[in-house]
């Protein structure tokens, strides 16, 4: 019970006869008043979290899409002349079979590579698990890091989007690798293969170790889809953001 109204602020008296829960001076029924205060509050709160979200959806929309403001005809073209390169690239990769390691034999996969074995040094003070796993994963998380490099810095979502189709090309370099853990048939740098060196084969000992040796193909096979996934929409990134540096440049 209120001794004070909230409303006229009147002090309940002794001698008052209304009921407790209703103020004698105005007839405000406090538990009314109390459940419309909560349903304003609430309803404040909604529409502050949506006004967050909006907000959070803006930037993100912004941060990925907004055009460079000093794109020129000759940058557009450049970028145009890019694309294309990496369109006609991209559905190559797309259509390789992971089983064949067709994308092991590309000179692109020596650019993996070389990403690939400095994650292993660059992982180690963190365990063997993790020394194993960080060549694959680095090889995935620079480009990434890249591709958010160039949006924070350079506002560029073009160079983003390629390098996010690096992230998909990275993905679909590993596919082959983790399908050879049972098989062993694949090259290891430094000559032979996995069966020649025992211990030596990355996947093989991941896997072996999470209990999932069986499940190599299916995992790659997961594995080369995200890739090819990721791969045709950082291409569909990069043609809208064409479009949006065609109607920057040609103003």
């Amino acid at each position: 019970m209120y001794t004070t109204c909230p409303k006229c602020q009147y002090r309940r008296r002794p001698t008052d006869e209304a009921a407790e829960d209703q103020c004698p001076a105005c007839g405000l029924i406090f538990s009314k008043w109390f459940k419309n205060l909560l349903a304003e509050a609430d309803s404040g709160q909604t529409f502050a979290l949506q006004e967050t979200r909006l907000s959070l959806l803006a930037r993100v929309k912004n941060l990925l899409f907004a055009p460079r403001p000093e794109i020129g005809k000759g940058d557009f073209y450049i970028y145009l002349f890019i694309w294309l390169i990496f369109f006609a690239w991209g559905i190559d990769f797309v259509s390789m079979d992971f089983q064949t390691n067709e994308i092991g034999r590309t000179w692109f996969h020596n650019v993996d590579l070389v990403f690939h074995e400095a994650g292993h040094v660059l992982f180690m003070p963190f365990g063997r698990t993790m020394t194993i796993l960080g060549g694959s994963l680095f090889q995935v998380l620079l480009p990434l890091l890249l591709m958010f490099a160039f949006l924070g810095y350079n506002q560029d979502g073009f160079a983003a989007s390629v390098c996010l189709w690096w992230v998909g090309q990275s993905l679909m370099d590993l596919a082959p690798y983790i399908a050879d853990a049972r098989a062993l048939i694949l090259p290891l740098l430094g000559g032979g293969t996995g069966a020649d060196r025992p211990g030596l084969h990355d996947w093989e000992n991941l896997l072996k170790a999470w209990g999932l040796l069986e499940s190599d193909i299916a995992i790659a096979r997961t594995v080369d889809a995200i890739g090819s996934g990721i791969l045709l929409i950082a291409l569909a990134w990069g043609a809208y953001m064409l479009y949006v540096y065609y109607h920057t440049a040609m103003k």
